[in-house]
């Protein structure tokens, strides 16, 4: 008994289904068409720009490295990632490069500083709608902090491993994901159409109706005769 209702009901959900499947498309085409004009025309583009910097001593033929000098670099890489982001870069930033409309905090949100796999490599990475200026700042970032750091700790044990490059694709938004996401939204939206409809209508059509909602048995039919 319990099959049979199963049956009846996955029976019942298809023909709901197929009888407006037309409401299904509808609304994927235009949640398509909404997530294509947003991925490439409404949301700007965001590019990414990053150095990597070295935290250490020069190494040269008349200085050697212990293990202490390393432990120390390893531990001085968290105090330097709060430089990095620290308003006193930001505004040296900002002020040689001439950059208009944008805070010290700002700009700090640009910013991404990581180590890379617990080493004294730390990774500088700023994003921005404009590749060649997050070029520019994060070159800029570098060097200020360079300079910082042997301002502030009179020390000289940052090197700068590679420079930032000019980014030739953005990283978000991804325009295939965008599209994916608007589909399968259009089509959640149109099986709740579909779901919404038939629970507000409570009308009888079928004779299978009156004896399923009803409970009456059906005696006969009037057919309808075309004019």
């Amino acid at each position: 008994m319990e099959k049979d209702m199963i049956s009846i009901d996955i029976r019942e959900l298809f023909q709901i289904f197929l009888k407006r499947w037309w409401i299904v498309a509808i609304a994927a085409f235009l949640c398509l068409v909404i997530g294509f004009v947003m991925a490439f025309y409404i949301i700007d583009p965001v590019y990414k720009a990053d150095t990597t910097l070295y935290i250490g001593k020069n190494v040269d033929q008349k200085t050697d490295i212990t293990y202490n000098d390393m432990m120390l670099g390893t531990q001085m890489v968290k105090d330097y990632r709060e430089l990095v982001i620290s308003r006193m870069v930001s505004n040296t930033v900002i002020q040689e490069l001439g950059l208009k409309d944008i805070t010290a905090d700002q700009l700090a949100q640009k910013l991404t500083v990581s180590s890379k796999n617990d080493t004294r490599v730390i990774q500088i990475t700023t994003e921005d709608i404009d590749p060649e200026l997050a070029m520019n700042i994060t070159n800029k970032v570098a060097e200020i902090f360079k300079a910082k750091v042997v301002e502030i700790m009179k020390v000289e044990n940052v090197q700068i491993i590679d420079k930032a490059e000019k980014a030739k694709n953005p990283i978000r938004p991804s325009k295939r994901m965008y599209l994916a996401i608007s589909f399968i939204i259009g089509l959640m939206l149109g099986v709740g159409v579909i779901f919404l409809i038939e629970f507000l209508d409570n009308t009888i059509k079928t004779p299978e109706d009156i004896a399923k909602y009803l409970d009456l048995p059906v005696i006969g039919t009037i057919p309808i005769f075309p004019k």
